[in-house]
Order: structure tokens, then sequence, then C-alpha cells
């Protein structure tokens, strides 16, 4: 391998043959670390200003100590990294189905992976998000129906652009429902997107959850020496003992 690349690792996997590569950045002299499934680009460490911005704009309206958090989509660990800095954060699941992301932290491989890993409030689940969304047991395998303060998902491109056909049922009304179950009274849902706030999806999350917005997050891409941007989704359920207040 060259000193100014290398693929770290490559898998077949059901959807796809996986790789992970470090590229020299000549322009600063930084590693990059990129995730791609076939020959598209799933992360790249070279963009993480929108994963950061998930997890800060998530967590910002939740007041008081201990609280549980889950993460669907491990990545890069850039979202699950800045969940873990709150000191508010009693505990983070974090959810992924491919289990060679999560092996790849376990050794090394990735700059976040010891930091992530030997975090006792941290623990990296094996498991399709989706179908743990929509059951009735839940996010947490170890505790079946167990709710959380906040759910924070960067797994598909977008509500629009999705890694599995399988998965457009979560951004329909009834999945979004479904995710709310586990979500405890004023907890909050957040969701990354690589599109422009869509209209449709912003309304979509208004039929189920009383407060919700979108938040244009932009950022320097120096591949193309122009800002970029993203968008984070950020929904809250009701508060029901609020609701119970005269």
């Amino acid at each position: 391998m060259s000193l100014y690349f290398e693929e770290l690792d490559y898998r077949p996997t059901p959807i796809g043959a996986l790789s992970l590569r470090r590229r020299r950045q000549l322009s600063s002299g930084t590693d990059v670390y990129e995730i791609k499934l076939g020959d598209e680009f799933l992360m790249s460490s070279l963009f993480t200003a929108a994963e950061i911005a998930l997890a800060r704009l998530g967590l910002t309206s939740l007041k008081g100590p201990d609280l549980d958090v889950v993460v669907g989509g491990l990545g890069l660990g850039y979202t699950a990294q800045a969940v873990l800095e709150n000191p508010a954060v009693r505990s983070l699941i974090v959810i992924d189905a491919l289990s060679e992301v999560i092996e790849w932290h376990q050794r090394g491989l990735l700059p976040l992976g010891e930091q992530l890993t030997a975090a006792s409030r941290c623990r990296l689940v094996h498991g399709d998000f989706f179908a743990m969304a929509a059951s009735s047991e839940g996010l947490d395998p170890e505790a079946p129906g167990r709710r959380f303060d906040a759910v924070l998902v960067d797994i598909d491109h977008s509500p629009d652009s999705l890694l599995h056909p399988g998965h457009a049922a979560f951004y329909r009304p009834d999945g979004l429902r479904q995710l709310a179950e586990h979500l405890r009274p004023g907890g909050v849902f957040a969701l990354w997107s690589n599109d422009p706030p869509d209209e449709k999806f912003s309304a979509t999350l208004e039929s189920v959850f009383p407060t919700s917005d979108a938040h244009v997050v932009t950022f320097y891409n120096p591949l193309q020496d122009r800002d970029a941007s993203n968008t984070v989704y950020v929904a809250v359920k009701s508060d029901l003992i609020t609701r119970q207040l005269p």
C-alpha cells in the first residue's frame, strides 16, 4: 500500500462489499478515514460537523441528569463521541447492522474506536435498528421495553434516499409513532439527512410529534472549496406529565 492510501479492511456483506480506507489529505497532512459500500461512500472523517451537530442539537432541549440515549448508526463514531461529551448522559447504546463496523472500532482501526469501546457509559450493539424500532421489545436487547430520553439516527442518506428499501416504513407516520413509543415523555428524536430540509418529511414529523424543526448545518468542503450543508431534524415527544397539570 502507498504511504498516501491504504485499504484497512474489505468485507463482502449481504448488502454489498464493505471497505475501510485511510488516505492522506495532502493539503492538510491529516489522515482521512472512509467507509464505502460498493462504489458508494457511506462516510468520511473529512466531514463530521453534521454528525456532531446531530448529537448536540438532539440533546440540547433535554434537562436534568441521567439521560439515556440511543444512536442508530455507529459509522465512524463521531455522533457517539459527541453524545458522551455531554456529562448529563448516563448511558449510550449504539446500534449498527454491520458487525464489521463494530469490529473495526473494537480492533482500533478507526480513530475513535479505542475511546468508544473503553467508555463505561457506551455499549455497541449489533442489530437492525429499524426492526428494533418497530418492535415492542425496543432498542435495548438486555432490557425489553426500556424507554430513552433521546434517539439519534444517522443511517440512510435521507428519508428519500435509503440504503435499503425496507427502511422506508420507518419514515412514515406509523413508523415514527412506533419509534416514539420507545421515548420517555418529553424525549427527543433527531435525524441526520444529507439533503436540504424536506417539507414533506417535516409535515410527517409534525403529524406525530407536537414539536419539530429542521436545522441546516453548514460546513466547509475542502474537496470542492466551498460550503456544503446537511440537515438535522429534531422532534420532541409530548411531555405527558406536563399535560396532566391544570
